[in-house]
């Protein structure tokens, strides 16, 4: 089987291509404002290079957040499309969840997070065996912080934005495609049409019309 796997929920691109269960191209780059730009064209140049026709590919696994909002959008789209014009499978993967899957520590608690600044981020809690101890949400970095002191065990927590207080704990984040596919390749499986991002929060513009009608 051959999975293309697409996540674009921070400032970075993160894809690949595993066939029959080996990574065979793949792609980490921090792509910021160019996000937009530099996405489609670089997954292209990953399958030619791979020598991958896009019809070949059996099933697209995409991250559908939490994270940047437009950066959700961005590869949600590109995914839906793909998947839509080529009759593939799809499924959708939680960035947190691939965060924790990633870290090279093993038999210990897993903490990824995902700065969402003014002192808040996205974050979860997994266990050794990467069962949620703490689901995937919208949080003060103060309470993760609390939840955090309350575990019975060692952790790390993975993010590309060190907690302030807690650097020491903490490790980058570096995509370990090999184990984000391995995991989630029989992740239920969606219509393109009913894939959403799953932003974990309303953008600014939600919560000031909210604000508004209170």
């Amino acid at each position: 089987m051959t999975i293309l796997y697409i996540d674009t929920t921070t400032n970075y691109l993160y894809s690949a291509i595993s066939m029959n269960n080996q990574i065979t191209g793949e792609i980490k780059a921090k792509l910021d404002k160019d996000l937009s730009v530099f996405t489609l064209p670089k997954i292209k140049e990953m399958l030619e290079e791979g020598h991958v026709d896009p019809k070949d590919v059996d099933k697209i696994l995409v991250v559908n957040g939490p994270g940047s909002f437009t950066g959700i959008r961005i590869g949600v789209t590109i995914a839906k499309t793909y998947a839509w014009s080529l009759k593939k499978k799809i499924s959708t993967v939680s960035s947190l969840m691939a965060m924790a899957l990633s870290t090279k520590k093993e038999k210990i608690y897993k903490v990824p997070f995902i700065d969402a600044r003014r002192g808040y981020g996205y974050a979860a809690i997994y266990d050794e065996e990467n069962r949620p101890v703490l689901k995937d949400q919208y949080m003060s970095i103060e309470a993760l912080k609390c939840a955090i002191e309350h575990l019975p065990g060692e952790y790390t927590i993975i993010t590309n934005t060190p907690i302030e207080g807690l650097e020491n704990n903490c490790e980058k984040y570096d995509p370990n495609f090999a184990k984000i596919v391995e995991f989630c390749k029989d992740n239920v499986e969606s219509n393109p049409h009913a894939v959403n991002p799953n932003y974990l929060k309303l953008t600014e513009a939600e919560e000031k019309q909210k604000e508004e009608l209170i």
